[in-house]
């Protein structure tokens, strides 16, 4: 893939767009940015991009797309608008950002526009993806290689876009090597892969998710697992053995290749080759590989600081990928032992009266809060609600009706989840979250769960589901 000296459109001004503009401008090409959005809206944005990347703000000039030499999509850009389907009939090449970042950073010959050294050896990716639990599961690994001594990079979904990390860190590739890209990948992310080969990659779980974007449930779980579509029989690819979705669907696309990774799995509920869980104990399991454990005890579940059933998976998961990339036992152990979680993910805020308040603003589908539910026994009191993703909250009504005490509605879903789920328990609707949180303090009772989970994005009230839960841990600490 040549670059310096390419005319690149890069369209979507945000975290993934400044990164892929910066890393192709320090790369000698010649950048232009693209973004329907005025110029005001993304100021942030435009501060950060290099001085000579250039900008066409509040349109998608058709003219600019059919006159570049490669053009490079931001996660949150749809494949089908229209200058992009006739780029795309003209021939010109399409990338999305991870793709980008993985295009250079196997790149062995390639050179940065300064002109020194080669800018990387090859730098094997480990990509995580999931409908749930993947920025836990992302962060976790990344401690665990570290602890073990490997030089990794983060970023990807997880907040950080893989090609600004790449970028900050040239001035260290230049001269050195690192050795993994701990990468948290979205469908969003796999619809615009093209070469995209992870030397490990596991899916956490598939549930309904961004059926907004998605025409159907097939295309979501399909594009999830474009992870693992050019992996060889020399990569290894982890598998949730307690998810019949995700088996299904890897059994599928698997079973007419030829050449086809090492499979592991993951579970909670029996025994397999990889990491399990049994009587209190997570085990390590892995008869036909490099590891030397069978059977042998890892660490014990009590030793994990991080609570609920998912977070459990999470850390089976990340252990196996870290003992697959050849983290030794006592740095995965170690980092399982330190590893206090992450903000928005069931996130104790504050217990008062002995009621605790728990932050989950991540948990923006019904998977993730169906997972939330279960970490906790019942006497739940549960704030949802905001902008609807075309989630079936049907598949709640169980565990609202087991566990959930009053249910408290905000936000634009707040009528189709009543509808939904109302009539199982105390169902009321407030304003805003302020007042959610006021109605949920004033009901709950010493041993009760005040507990944000929304099922929901944040988009019609909040910049992000971090601004959510930010005003949420805001207006709990005030409560007197």
């Amino acid at each position: 893939m040549e670059i310096r000296g390419k005319n690149i459109i890069v369209v979507g001004l945000g975290r993934s767009g400044v990164g892929a503009a910066n890393l192709l401008s320090e790369l000698g090409a010649y950048v232009t940015v693209t973004d329907r959005k005025p110029k005001e809206e993304l100021r942030d944005f435009t501060e950060s991009l290099n001085h000579s990347v250039r900008l066409a703000l509040e349109s998608h000039p058709e003219n600019l797309f059919l006159s570049a030499d490669m053009i490079v999509i931001s996660p949150g850009v749809p494949l089908d608008i229209l200058p992009i389907s006739k780029a795309k009939e003209k021939g010109i090449s399409i990338l999305g950002e991870l793709e980008l970042a993985y295009q250079i950073a196997s790149n062995q010959s390639l050179r940065p526009y300064s002109g020194v050294s080669k800018v990387s050896n090859q730098i094997r990716f480990l990509a995580i993806t999931g409908t749930n639990g993947k920025s836990t599961t992302t962060t976790l690994l990344n401690l665990m290689l570290k602890k073990a001594g490997f030089r990794t990079i983060l970023g990807g979904n997880i907040g950080n876009a893989l090609t600004d990390e790449i970028y900050k860190a040239l001035s260290i590739l230049r001269h050195t090597h690192l050795d993994y890209i701990v990468a948290e990948v979205s469908s969003f992310q796999l619809e615009s892969t093209r070469d995209f080969r992870p030397k490990g990659a596991v899916i956490l779980n598939i549930t309904p998710d961004h059926l907004d974007r998605y025409h159907s449930l097939d295309e979501y779980y399909y594009t999830k697992t474009r992870i693992f579509e050019n992996q060889k029989e020399d990569d290894f690819l982890l598998l949730n053995a307690d998810d019949p979705e995700t088996i299904n669907l890897a059994s599928e696309k698997l079973k007419a290749r030829n050449e086809k990774p090492r499979i592991f799995y993951f579970s909670r509920k029996k025994e397999v080759d990889g990491i399990y869980f049994k009587d209190g104990q997570i085990y390590c399991n892995f008869p036909d590989s490099s590891i030397s454990c069978r059977h042998s005890s890892l660490i014990n579940a009590d030793e994990i600081k991080i609570k609920g059933v998912h977070n459990l998976e999470n850390a089976m998961a990340a252990s196996a990928m870290a003992l697959l990339a050849g983290s030794p036992v006592e740095a995965i152990r170690n980092s399982v032992r330190e590893f206090i979680g992450l903000e928005h993910r069931l996130e104790l805020v504050r217990e008062i009266g002995g009621v605790r308040y728990f932050n989950d603003s991540k948990g923006t589908n019904v998977g993730a809060v169906v997972k939330s539910l279960e970490s906790f026994k019942n006497s739940i009191i549960l704030i949802a609600g905001g902008r609807d993703k075309a989630g079936d909250f049907s598949l709640l009504r169980d565990l609202v009706r087991e566990k959930v005490k009053t249910l408290v509605l905000i936000g634009e879903a707040s009528e189709k989840i009543k509808k939904s789920l109302g009539d199982l328990t105390e169902t009321v609707t407030a304003k805003d979250l302020r007042e959610a949180i006021n109605i949920s303090h004033g009901i709950a009772k010493k041993g009760d769960i005040v507990l944000l989970s929304p099922a929901c994005a944040s988009f019609d009230m909040f910049i992000d589901f971090e601004d959510r839960g930010r005003q949420f841990k805001k207006i709990v600490m005030e409560l007197t």
